[in-house]
């Protein structure tokens, strides 16, 4: 296998296109900690803080994974079980994004650096959840909440209650559709004796948690927009979020989940995008305070 042919591997096993999801929310809030632009050198080494963590997040799952995932034949075709990509030269991988994120990390500023090893262990603690407990959805919406949560911290080096309510935004909207992606390996996930809200819960249980975790993620969105006075653009971006995850959960209505790619990546992707845009129109043209 030629080196472009591994890397494109690489880019699938760890679904770099999934990278929307997260690194919208991290420049909303570097947006709204600089009260403006942030600077060029800041966004770049965010972008490449973000683009290490995730890479590392997502190797060590597929590497902690590999065995569960060559006997789920929705996931047997993944590089490590199909024999694609080594062990070796993923960790390889891992290492070197693990390094990146920290240089990132320093050249930000010192608290970064320091909360760094925090984020790792959560990123470490994602892959071993569905081992024990049910909440590993949550756990995961905590990993992506590092993006607006840390994107903050780099800029101002504090993370004042904005910032947590945004980080709040982000893991209650993740978690919720994470149950949602999870309810596919439901029979697979009991027959295995994994754990997740589907198997806790069943599709009804677990849609109507989604739901409730989505409402929380509004409101906290909404509490965004009132604790720093924003306006007409970030309101209207709120607004269009709660009407796409109203969509969301339209397509799904019933349990059916032949519309679950539509609503997983087109909606979610769609969202980060939307905050993003309306912050930096509220930022940039409605004055946000």
């Amino acid at each position: 296998m030629t080196v472009y042919a591994r890397v494109r591997v690489f880019l699938e096993m760890i679904k770099f296109s999934h990278t929307i999801f997260a690194l919208p929310f991290a420049f909303t809030g570097a947006l709204l900690a600089a009260r403006g632009l942030p600077s060029l050198s800041q966004v770049g080494w965010i972008v490449l803080a973000m683009v290490g963590a995730r890479t590392a997040a997502m190797g060590l799952n597929r590497v902690i994974d590999a065995e569960i995932d060559g006997r789920n034949p929705r996931t047997a075709g993944r590089a490590i079980p199909a024999g694609l990509l080594s062990r070796g030269a993923v960790l390889a991988f891992i290492a070197l994004s693990v390094a990146l994120m920290l240089l990132a990390a320093r050249m930000l500023n010192p608290l970064c650096l320091y909360l760094s090893p925090v984020a790792l262990g959560f990123l470490l603690l994602y892959s071993y959840c569905k081992r024990f407990t049910s909440l590993a959805h949550v756990v995961l919406g905590i990993c992506l909440s590092g993006a607006p949560l840390g994107a903050w911290i780099a800029i101002r080096g504090e993370a004042p209650l904005p910032a947590f309510l945004l980080a709040f935004a982000v893991m209650f909207w993740v978690a919720g559709f994470d149950i949602l992606y999870a309810l596919q390996d439901l029979e697979f996930d009991r027959a295995s004796g994994l754990h997740s809200i589907p198997v806790k819960l069943g599709v009804n249980g677990s849609l109507w948690t989604a739901r409730l975790f989505h409402l929380v993620a509004c409101c906290m969105l909404i509490g965004v927009y009132l604790v720093l006075h924003l306006g007409t653009f970030y309101l209207l971006g709120c607004v269009a979020t709660c009407g796409m995850l109203l969509y969301e959960h339209w397509l799904l209505r019933g349990g059916d989940l032949e519309k679950l790619d539509a609503a997983f990546f087109n909606m979610n992707g769609y969202i980060s995008v939307t905050v993003f845009l309306a912050t930096l129109l509220d930022v940039m043209i409605g004055g946000a305070a």
